[in-house]
């Protein structure tokens, strides 16, 4: 578990992020409880397109409802990241903490397995609707969308671990706005996790980008720190 602050200039949240192959139901407890805000599952873009998951503003267009460029106000040049909502089929609610890690982990191996070049069966093992919201990356990563979507996933390809982080938004219980940095912060401090700022991912994303051409997955996965 990390936490990955955005931006001064964007959302300015924290976000609890955890490679998903990796999670487990107490860490969906330390999301819901010290986090408190939406628990989601960032995917890279290549694999969500392999999946066949397109972005919920695409699919609710008809509707008159879905959200237009340039109408989210900390982000005027992109449409959000949310594609469907899924659960595993061996869930039962899917809402419960065991289920929750279940699905996550589920889909880090079904990332995996596609972006190897394996045959997915991500049609046969979810289904929709369910309780882990599916975040969609920009096909270009950071150097398209800088949002905590982008910056998990692009931090995952650089830790050399599947593409696919489960992440949730720290929020504060008494202003009910969102963690203040600082706070963010002295919580990584008094737990021993690490905290780093999308600037610092955005630096080291544009060191090794000719590197990262495409996500490359062999091997013993490495530890996301």
């Amino acid at each position: 578990m990390v936490l990955l602050y955005d931006f001064d200039t964007r959302e300015r949240e924290t976000d609890f992020a955890i490679r998903s192959d990796m999670v487990t139901p107490q860490d969906i407890l330390r999301m819901r409880k010290d986090g408190g805000g939406l628990i989601c599952t960032a995917i890279h873009g290549e694999a969500a397109e392999h999946f066949g998951l397109p972005f919920a503003a695409e699919i609710l267009r008809p509707t008159n409802l879905a959200e237009e460029y340039g109408e989210i106000p900390y982000d005027r040049t992109n449409h959000s990241s949310f594609s469907l909502w899924v659960n595993h089929r061996d869930t039962f609610t899917g809402i419960t903490d065991i289920d929750r890690a279940l699905t996550a982990s589920c889909i880090a191996d079904q990332v995996h397995a596609t972006l190897a070049g394996a045959p997915h069966t991500f049609h046969e093992e979810f289904r929709t609707p369910g309780h882990m919201a599916l975040l969609r990356a920009a096909g270009n990563l950071l150097d398209q969308r800088r949002g905590q979507t982008e910056l998990s996933v692009a931090l995952a390809l650089m830790a050399g671990v599947t593409p696919a982080v489960t992440i949730c938004e720290m929020l504060d219980d008494e202003t009910g706005y969102a963690l203040s940095k600082d706070d963010a912060r002295r919580y990584a401090e008094r737990h021993g996790l690490l905290f780093i700022e999308g600037e610092e991912v955005c630096e080291m994303w544009d060191a090794h980008r000719d590197m990262q051409p495409s996500p490359v997955l062999a091997g013993e996965p490495a530890a996301l720190e």
